[in-house]
């Protein structure tokens, strides 16, 4: 069957949008309710006690965005009342069953009205509590499809994963789902609820020694990256996102399922302006620690690929693969939404464009000079050698030989300590980003291509502009001087 209109296709839509909070869903809402202003209702589930609470957090954590701004400006005096017919906050939490909600009568409403879910509640951090990243990752995708299936009316339930799922991997890496119980390094069968009673005995045994709540947080930390490592993910990011995939896969039943895996996610390459993101994201530390003319040093290789896309491309795969489920065009259930296989990035591309931006735009310190980035950064193919190197760096540094000036100022024995902390600190954001700056996959993106080119043959001209999802029309030179990194400079480096 052939394309028809996006316009058309998300008219009349009640749709249920998990994680409303986050950067990808406050992107959707946008995307939706300035394309298609006549859709039914936008329901968005914010971690929130009541729907009170929820409006609150949609106020003051989404609708205040500059990201808003078009639309404001689309819509003028009037923006209040269209914000409040079409969108309504719900208060839950997918980390448990019926995501939370309390309200009996809406609960009722919305499996009566809802047609689409779409799931972005996410943890996105590396280093993260077992329990909190599998009651989030995991258990929060099992909740979101039991409320699915509650839903007379839905058509169709679209998860957001990540491409690194696939954890270290290497070569082409395919668009295949994982079966229950799989493994990625084989050693042995993956039990799920394994992995839930040992977090929850864990968490018992610290609260009944009366541990103190930084001791809970590292040690729930440490098991995650035990547990993840031992059955073969770099991280517990990936790990809860790869168990919540196996339980879509095996237990959706009839559900029509898409599973999203993009890959790093960036600014806004066009709409609804180019440059728009919130915080620093993975990759953008390294720049915004550039930019600081603190990155002389790191794991990585200059040859690296940097598999990453602009996130209103990722929003608008996202968007045209729920028209397509809902046409049965394509029976494809994941979509790798990333770049390295069709437009590379690598990472010897991003330290010469950070350098070419931040010689002509640099930062200022706290005085309102600006501040000297380096030229070139050495690359280093390990996490111990670069341990090595700034333990000698701080031992050096201890004894005087270029901060004699600190050595004074704190004496010997708070710099030492002072020294250990940020060599610790520095060697752990390492540990974390070392699989992903020496990653030697590639994405395969088969899915997702053909997927582009129906849309290109469909009814439609204008779609195949507003709903862009193709990384070959990425001039990575113009965006990241002109887009990325004044956007990241503007919304996230402080």
């Amino acid at each position: 069957m052939e394309f028809e209109s996006v316009h058309y296709f998300l008219e009349g839509k009640t749709i249920l949008v998990t994680g409303a909070t986050g950067f990808l869903a406050k992107l959707l809402m946008e995307k939706i309710l300035r394309v298609q202003p006549n859709i039914k209702k936008l329901y968005l589930l914010l971690r929130a006690g009541n729907s009170e609470e929820a409006a609150q957090r949609l106020h003051h954590e989404v609708l205040s965005k500059d990201l808003f701004r078009v639309l404001r400006g689309q819509w003028g005096a009037d923006f209040v009342s269209f914000i409040s017919e079409k969108v309504l906050a719900v208060g839950g939490d997918v980390s448990v069953e019926n995501l939370g909600v309390k309200d009996t009568e809406l609960r009722e409403k919305l499996w009566e009205e809802t047609d689409t879910i779409i799931n972005s509640a996410a943890t996105t951090k590396f280093y993260e509590r077992l329990d909190v990243a599998m009651g989030i990752n995991t258990m929060g995708a099992l909740h979101v499809l039991n409320f699915a299936k509650n839903c007379s009316k839905l058509q169709m339930l679209l998860h957001v994963s990540t491409a690194y799922v696939c954890g270290e991997g290497k070569g082409l890496v395919a668009e295949k789902p994982f079966h229950m119980g799989e493994t990625l390094n084989g050693s042995s069968r993956l039990d799920i609820n394994l992995e839930k009673l040992l977090a929850e005995e864990k968490l018992k045994e610290l609260e009944a020694e009366n541990a103190s709540e930084k001791t809970i947080s590292s040690v729930m930390k440490n098991l995650g990256t035990i547990r993840s490592n031992l059955h073969g993910w770099p991280n517990v990011y990936a790990f809860t996102k790869a168990m919540g995939e196996q339980i879509l896969m095996n237990m959706k039943g009839d559900i029509p399922l898409i599973i999203a895996r993009p890959t790093v996610i960036l600014s806004t390459h066009s709409e609804p302006f180019p440059g728009w993101i919130e915080g620093v994201r993975t990759m953008d530390l390294f720049v915004a620690m550039y930019g600081k003319g603190k990155l002389r040093r790191s794991v990585g290789r200059r040859s690296t690929i940097i598999d990453a896309i602009p996130a209103d491309m990722v929003i608008n795969s996202m968007i045209v693969a729920l028209e397509a489920c809902s046409k049965s065009c394509s029976k494809a259930l994941i979509y790798h939404i990333g770049s390295s296989l069709r437009n590379p990035f690598r990472i010897s591309d991003l330290e010469d464009l950070a350098h070419q931006y931040f010689t002509k735009h640099p930062l200022t310190d706290m005085y309102g000079k600006p501040v000297a980035s380096s030229k070139k950064v050495t690359w280093m193919s390990s996490v111990s050698s670069f341990h090595r190197y700034v333990n000698i760096r701080y031992m050096l540094a201890l004894k005087g030989v270029k901060v004699m000036n600190k050595v004074c100022c704190y004496g010997h024995e708070a710099f030492y300590n002072e020294s250990k902390e940020k060599v610790k600190k520095m060697v752990g954001i390492m540990r974390l980003y070392k699989p992903y700056l020496l990653f030697e996959g590639i994405f395969d993106d088969k899915n997702a291509e053909n997927l582009r080119m129906r849309k290109m043959k469909g009814k439609d001209d204008d779609d195949v502009g507003r709903f862009n999802f193709d990384p070959t029309t990425i001039d990575w030179t113009h965006y990241m001087l002109n887009a990325h990194i004044p956007g990241l400079v503007k919304y996230g480096v402080k």
